[in-house]
């Protein structure tokens, strides 16, 4: 049996950026751990918050979580533009990347809008 947040889509793609977050990062050379631990740390924060607020019982806690989760999003663009700067990771993957956060956020907002729509 599936968890609900598991059937949302933006939960989905906020899973698959973390899990090209976590191999773009063991690819980093050595001395930037510190860039590949805070996007890893980012990455997995979209995706476990998005989970966590799901389960939330009242309206104010879950938004709270969302918002936190949309952080997350924001906190992860200077990470890779960082990465891309520095060399690790090539122009093309971190506009790719980029462009994944920019749809996560645009869902984040969605559901966030939805759920100030509902009366309850």
């Amino acid at each position: 049996m599936a968890f609900a947040f598991e059937k949302l889509l933006v939960y989905q793609k906020a899973v698959a950026f973390a899990d090209a977050g976590c191999t773009l990062s063991k690819t980093f050379p050595r001395g930037y751990f510190f860039l590949a631990d805070q996007l890893n740390r980012a990455a997995l924060s979209i995706a476990a918050n998005i989970a966590e607020g799901n389960d939330r019982l009242t309206k104010p806690d879950r938004l709270s979580f969302f918002g936190i989760t949309r952080g997350s999003v924001q906190e992860c663009v200077p990470l890779l533009e960082l990465a891309g700067r520095e060399g690790p990771l090539a122009s093309d993957r971190q506009g790719h990347l980029k462009a994944s956060l920019e749809e996560i956020a645009r869902m984040l907002s969605g559901l966030i809008k939805g759920l100030n729509r509902r009366k309850t």
